[in-house]
């Protein structure tokens, strides 16, 4: 079974549209394209090669894979290029006839059957980048082993979001996380099942409650 990991810049109001620059995704009317620009740091960058530094391949929406097509097969002299080009990529469209990046793939018919195939086959751990639609699509279908997000000290408003319509209410487990100079964090998440319900309200108190509430009577 290949690992699903799930790579998402964030604001902290929970958009995640078109973070690297106002031409990606202005879909929508949306007018703040470019927000986690100027918080990136040396740091930030050492992590995202880290990450990026293992063997994968990529499951890309439609949308990310032409952002991505028009710029890394055109870069020679970066490892996080060669990286990405080297790549398979499995892109997801219904309206893509052609491709002209090396080593991709269409996922045909159902797309979440298309990657739970993927998933069950051999190969290195499965990233996606972007691709907010995809990952609608993946998050109600159980499909995602890990969750990355990078969450930026911004706001912006109505845009595409990580968690949208449509998401299974489930709990997540911290499994890593780092802060940098900019107050970017990033945390790391695995998916753990249903979420634990409980009430205050209900919860009997114990002896030192007890004695606390007794004592903001008197």
């Amino acid at each position: 079974m290949r690992r699903l990991s799930v790579n998402t810049f964030l604001t902290l109001d929970g958009v995640m549209q078109a973070p690297g620059g106002p031409e990606e995704d202005p879909s929508g009317g949306f007018t703040h394209g470019g927000w986690s620009f100027n918080y990136w740091d040396d740091q930030m960058g050492k992590v995202m090669d880290e990450y990026m530094g293992v063997p994968f391949d990529l499951v890309l929406g439609r949308k990310t894979y032409e952002i991505f097509a028009a710029h890394w097969p055109h870069v020679t002299d970066d490892p996080m290029a060669a990286a990405l080009n080297s790549a398979t990529k499995y892109v997801a469209s219904r309206t893509l006839s052609s491709v002209d990046w090396d080593n991709l793939v269409l996922i045909q018919g159902d797309v979440a059957d298309g990657v739970a195939a993927i998933k069950e086959g051999e190969g290195p751990e499965l990233q996606v980048h972007g691709s907010s639609n995809l990952i609608q699509t993946l998050i109600r279908h159980g499909l995602i082993d890990e969750f990355r997000i990078w969450t930026f000290p911004v706001v912006v408003g109505p845009g595409k979001r990580l968690f949208d319509d449509g998401t299974i209410p489930s709990g997540l487990k911290l499994v890593d996380s780092k802060v940098f100079s900019t107050g970017v964090l990033m945390a790391t998440y695995e998916p753990a099942g249903e979420i634990p319900i409980g009430s205050f309200a209900l919860e009997e108190p114990t002896e030192a409650e007890i004695e606390r509430r007794s004592k903001l009577g008197s």
